[in-house]
């Protein structure tokens, strides 16, 4: 079956929030309500960076991806952050993954960024097989304090 990537539209919540939620649990994760509202509100507004995208094979739903542009003092050109990327159990393997990433970084490409970057956890080893075939690590380890 063919697969077919697009931008989040309002419709598009109901099927939306079980990948979100699919995805929370892969990382054994909970975000609150009240944040994955606020996130779903920003994907629809245009004035914001985040942006969502659906993968379809037909009329369901098996994937998602999320992105963020944000400036650089590296560059003249935003970068461009892969904050999410999810794929249903079942379907992992199958090129839903890299067509989501090959996604955003057309996306990226159109708005003028000059990178494309995410992360994954270091446990996350089938996902890393992907990313080094499309992506280079850059040796960068990340710290982070929650405030």
């Amino acid at each position: 079956m063919s697969l077919e990537i697009r931008p989040v539209s309002a419709a598009d919540h109901a099927v939306w929030l079980p990948l979100w939620q699919g995805y929370q649990r892969f990382y054994k994760t909970e975000i609150a309500a009240e944040t994955t509202e606020q996130t779903w509100q920003r994907f629809l507004d245009a004035a914001e960076p985040v942006h969502a995208a659906l993968a379809w094979q037909g009329d369901r739903a098996v994937g998602l991806v999320h992105f963020i542009y944000h400036r650089s003092c590296w560059t003249v050109g935003d970068y461009c952050y892969l904050q999410d990327l999810y794929v249903q159990d079942g379907l992992r393997g199958a090129g839903v993954g890299r067509a989501l990433i090959e996604h955003v970084y057309a996306q990226a490409r159109a708005a003028g960024a000059s990178r494309v970057h995410w992360l994954t956890h270091e446990t996350n080893t089938d996902a890393m097989h992907l990313y080094d075939r499309i992506a280079d690590r850059s040796g960068f380890l990340q710290y982070r304090k929650l405030l």
